[in-house]
């Protein structure tokens, strides 16, 4: 009898949303994530306040998908991170999203602020172009093959 493949279950892409203003970061990141490994849709806006209308779907986010992972930026025009982060934990439909900072800083105080606002995970972006892909790759593998997400 010949094998026959089972067929391919076709899941959603893994919806995340970048919250970050340095487009150098953003190619990078945007790089890094588009694999064969984990289909994913990645959303960028570029400050706070483009964060929250889109979780909220907002103005010309009114189409928004809702996502599965956010990668927060702490320092930011308009509203920096620690207030986004703030309002998205305290908002009861936005809590369960995960929330990873992703920041240059390295300051205690952000560290503990981060997670007194109930973040998931606080990662300094490394200075180094490698080490900075090694960090993006060691999140892609944990948020996406790992972890269990709660899916909108």
């Amino acid at each position: 009898m010949p094998f026959v493949s089972p067929p391919k279950i076709s899941t959603p892409p893994v919806v995340i949303l970048l919250v970050e203003d340095d487009d150098d970061d953003v190619l990078l990141i945007s790089k890094t994530f588009k694999t064969d490994v984990v289909r994913s849709q990645l959303f960028r806006v570029e400050d706070g306040v483009q964060a929250i209308e889109f979780l909220r779907r907002q103005g010309q986010f009114a189409d928004a998908p809702r996502p599965d992972l956010i990668l927060l930026d702490l320092n930011m025009p308009r509203k920096d991170g620690r207030e986004v982060l703030k309002e998205i934990k305290e908002d009861v439909d936005l809590r369960l999203i995960p929330v990873v900072v992703l920041t240059t800083s390295e300051s205690e105080s952000d560290i503990l602020a981060s997670y007194n606002y109930h973040a998931n995970s606080f990662i300094s972006k490394p200075l180094d172009l490698v080490e900075f892909r090694q960090v993006l790759a060691a999140i892609r593998e944990y948020w996406f093959s790992i972890v269990k997400l709660p899916r909108s």
